[in-house]
């Protein structure tokens, strides 16, 4: 591992989306990488909280590209009453961005396309997209927001929590999400297109022709998700609810708790020792 890390390339590239949203693409792209994965973050979370994860995948041949979500971090764009998108922009326009940077820099590896909670979502939204993106799926800390797919203590007050975000989005411009403790300041029609999966189980975007449900479905793909024992926002029964969404793909569940991630096996603290979470995906 050590000489594979020493060949690492650690790079910041110039991401241009076809409306002009710009923004960063963070990379450890290792010599001859054995394949390519392109990581969708969190609600919320700016791509550079998952350099732990890039490093260690990286040092094990993969060669990562952590995706930066329009609003957040790097991106050129903040959500306000004047400045709105939802899911079709971000899966037509910035993540296929992402993915010509992945093809210039990481060109004829078998690709890998991913995320954590939302992002992990929208990964599968994309492949239905853009079946030939990528080979592989890879989740972490994903399943679908529908309220029934949650545990009992959980699903009674979840229909509550989706109308009230999508209205306060609606009341302020933007879903105030570092004052409220959910989120970044969010696109009103993220949380709008976010809350309606939670409400009837289905993906849809406003704008997207698609039927994502279907697409999703004829999918013939290997899928690999990662559990946290205790993670209440990504539960194992959401996870499942969604990748019943991948009729035809095959999937793999592996579910870790706190002394195997050396963590907390919540929603966000594998970040800061995604070590095992990486050797799993590896194997």
């Amino acid at each position: 591992m050590d000489d594979v890390t020493k060949t690492v390339r650690s790079l910041e590239l110039d991401a241009e989306s076809a409306d002009g949203h710009r923004y960063q693409v963070i990379a450890r792209v290792p010599t001859a990488p054995r394949a390519s994965l392109l990581w969708l973050p969190a609600l919320g979370i700016a791509s550079k909280h998952y350099i732990p994860f890039a490093d260690e995948l990286a040092a094990r041949g993969i060669a990562v590209f952590l995706h930066e979500w329009r609003g957040g971090g790097s991106s050129s764009l903040r959500a306000t009453r004047d400045s709105d998108w939802g899911y079709r922009e971000l899966l037509t326009l910035d993540v296929p961005a992402s993915e010509a940077l992945v093809e210039q820099h990481a060109p004829g590896a078998p690709r890998i396309v991913g995320g954590h909670s939302l992002g992990g979502q929208l990964a599968c939204c994309r492949l239905g997209l853009a079946p030939g993106s990528a080979q592989r799926l890879w989740l972490v800390g994903s399943g679908a927001p529908y309220w029934r797919a949650f545990p009992l203590r959980t699903r009674w007050w979840l229909p509550f929590v989706y109308r009230f975000l999508a209205w306060l989005a609606d009341h302020h411009g933007a879903l105030p999400g570092r004052r409220i403790g959910f989120g970044g300041q969010e696109a009103r029609g993220v949380i709008r297109d976010w809350s309606r999966t939670g409400l009837s189980g289905r993906y849809a975007g406003a704008g997207i022709d698609v039927d994502l449900e279907a697409a999703m479905a004829a999918l013939a793909i290997d899928a690999h998700a990662v559990v946290l024992d205790s993670d209440w926002l990504g539960p194992e029964s959401s996870l499942r609810f969604l990748l019943s969404k991948l009729r035809r793909s095959a999937t793999r569940v592996d579910v870790l708790g706190a002394a195997a991630l050396g963590t907390r096996a919540d929603h966000y603290a594998w970040m800061k020792q995604p070590q095992a979470v990486a050797a799993v995906l590896i194997n």
